[in-house]
């Protein structure tokens, strides 16, 4: 049953970050990749398993190998947020030079001008 609602959540994250990406307001485009990255990186852990134990068990093998959670999963997962937000960080800064050179954000508006700086 977990499954299925984590699929509809997935499904319906990469849907809302596929309709902003195609917007043409380059701010929504922004947050649109970040909602399919945010969406991907749920996706990760999902798949990584969603129950089990710590992978620190103490002394000897653990009772039950196959109920252990893989931590590899969990630190590329914090590692992909981190870049992420650097990522969107930068964008944003980008948007905002842009609209400070062009006057707007628009993306249809910013085609018809040719790149003129």
């Amino acid at each position: 049953m977990t499954q299925f609602v984590l699929a509809g959540v997935l499904g319906l994250l990469f849907t809302v970050g596929t309709f902003l990406v195609l917007r043409r307001d380059i701010v929504r485009v922004v947050w649109g990749v970040t909602i399919i990255a945010q969406s991907a990186n749920v996706y990760l852990v999902t798949m990584g398993g969603l129950s089990g134990t710590v992978p620190i068990v103490g002394h000897g093998p653990p009772a039950n190998p196959g109920s252990v959670t893989d931590p590899l999963v969990q630190a590329l997962v914090l590692t992909a947020i981190v870049i992420g937000f650097g990522t969107t960080a930068f964008a944003l800064v980008l948007t905002y030079r842009v609209y400070e050179e062009h006057g707007t954000i628009d993306l249809d508006e910013l085609g018809e001008t040719g790149g003129e700086v």
